[in-house]
């Protein structure tokens, strides 16, 4: 029911929102024809493919408004800017395509890009301001939902602000049964407590309600029973909270497969093929003009530079865990005097003040620029351009025995960049916090993959070239 809603209220919001924007191109092109002289827009022009462009974008958007349904309304102004920028993205990736394919030499390009920055600040301010109305509108006269709660009352204090965002979906909290009764002078709680569970079928008569919530998952088979035939005798809605992520300190993913209700541990976007090809497709894209523009040129700087302070080789190539955790080896531009290999060494973190860098790896660890040559690790498949940055094996091995879900980080392929590393968290872990945190930010990239998420990643590290962080050596 409440998700029936949610997605209701997006899928309205989409059609508001393509009306709109359809409506203010032919006003902002009859506008330009009429007062703009400055910029050539004839009434030659045949504007309807453009038109179909922009509403063919607006209607691609719709699968991200469907992923953020479920707390579409709480659109924050940030959120609300974003999601406006992946919408004019779309209709200007389907604009400028119509107008290449067609070499259209008599459409105004400063017509469509002014439409789009118009559009982009009109749909940042609408994403943030719309759904609300919309969803007193639809929700709030004639159609709300008085709700009563089972379960207790620790429970029922941990959906507080849950119950709080749902309100304006018309979730009307009425009611709490529970047979842990609050104490005198208690902490209020969002709904009264009126009785215990067995009481459910005098409050069901009693009150007009629309909907029974339990808190948690029936401790029997006999009480669900009891409870759903309660329900369905007095034609009342039942909604089951899944607690077993409390129970077992995880969160639990939900997954259909063939009809069997299955859970995991995690969402994996790159699980789909057409994200993984996506995803590749960024790789090839961003590490083969690299390779074969960039690195050459920087590889003979380095190698002169190293020449002069430190002889030696010009590439460092240690052993790292990828992927599945198999071992690979993985190119940096040397930094550190040429010593002979020793292991214990090796897997000793560098310090900012380590005395093993020469001058001039100091400048290229802290401008990321020893990290250039992993664009041919990408090249061959081994590493990506994002991902959770891979650690020797002896790190690694000590790393998962310190904190729980490291190992999550190998279900993809490492990266030259990761979130973490674009958020700070970079340069030697002191303490088991700064660890945490990393594979923290890691898993919650592994999670919630996008190219989008990539795309802002990689802009973040390349002003991280430009302005090192502190964290930085």
């Amino acid at each position: 029911m409440i998700t029936t809603r949610a997605r209701g209220l997006a899928n309205l919001h989409v059609g508001v929102m393509t009306l709109v924007v359809g409506v203010f191109f032919w006003v902002y092109a009859e506008f330009i024809m009429r007062y703009v002289p400055v910029v050539k827009l004839s009434r030659e022009v045949n504007l309807l493919p453009y038109f179909l462009c922009v509403v063919g974008g607006m209607v691609l958007s719709a699968r991200d408004l469907s992923r953020l349904a479920a707390r579409f309304h709480l659109l924050d102004p940030v959120d609300a800017a974003r999601l406006a920028g992946r919408q004019v993205a779309l209709m200007a990736l389907l604009t400028f395509t119509m107008m290449f394919a067609t070499q259209d030499h008599r459409i105004s390009r400063l017509f469509l890009g002014t439409f789009l920055v118009w559009s982009w600040l009109g749909l940042a301010v609408l994403n943030a301001r719309l759904p609300r109305v919309l969803a007193r509108l639809v929700f709030q006269r004639g159609h709300r939902l008085p709700t009563v709660f089972i379960g207790r009352r620790a429970s029922f204090a941990r959906l507080n602000e849950w119950i709080a965002h749902k309100e304006s979906l018309g979730i009307y909290p009425v009611a709490l049964l529970s047979d842990d009764p609050p104490p005198e002078g208690g902490t209020p709680l969002p709904a009264p407590w009126v009785g215990r569970v067995e009481e459910l079928p005098r409050v069901l008569a009693e009150k007009q309600v629309g909907q029974v919530l339990l808190l948690e998952l029936p401790a029997s088979d006999e009480e669900a029973k009891a409870i759903i035939n309660i329900c369905q005798d007095h034609g009342c809605r039942l909604l089951i909270h899944n607690n077993l992520a409390e129970r077992y300190t995880h969160p639990l993913v939900p997954v259909i497969e063939e009809g069997r209700h299955f859970y995991t541990l995690q969402e994996e976007p790159l699980e789909d093929p057409l994200n993984r090809l996506l995803k590749r497709a960024y790789d090839i894209g961003v590490a083969l003009p690299v390779v074969g523009l960039v690195l050459p040129p920087l590889c003979l700087w380095v190698w002169l530079e190293q020449r002069r302070q430190a002889p030696g080789p010009l590439f460092h190539s240690r052993e790292r865990r990828g992927q599945q955790g198999e071992i690979f080896h993985m190119l940096k531009f040397r930094s550190m005097y040429a010593e002979a290999e020793d292991a214990a060494a090796e897997a000793r973190q560098a310090k900012s003040e380590d005395e093993r860098i020469f001058p001039f790896g100091r400048f290229l660890r802290r401008r990321s620029l020893d990290e250039f040559p992993q664009f041919w690790n990408v090249l061959t498949g081994k590493m990506s351009i994002v991902g959770p940055r891979p650690y020797m094996p002896r790190l690694d091995e000590e790393f998962r025995a310190q904190t729980r879900g490291y190992r999550t980080r190998h279900l993809v392929k490492p990266g030259i960049t990761g979130l973490a590393q674009s958020l700070g968290f970079r340069g030697e872990i002191l303490e088991q916090e700064m660890l945490r945190r990393r594979v923290y930010w890691d898993v919650h990239y592994i999670t919630h993959w996008s190219i989008w998420l990539d795309l802002q990643i990689t802009a973040r590290t390349l002003w991280q070239v430009v302005r090192p962080p502190a964290t930085a050596y």
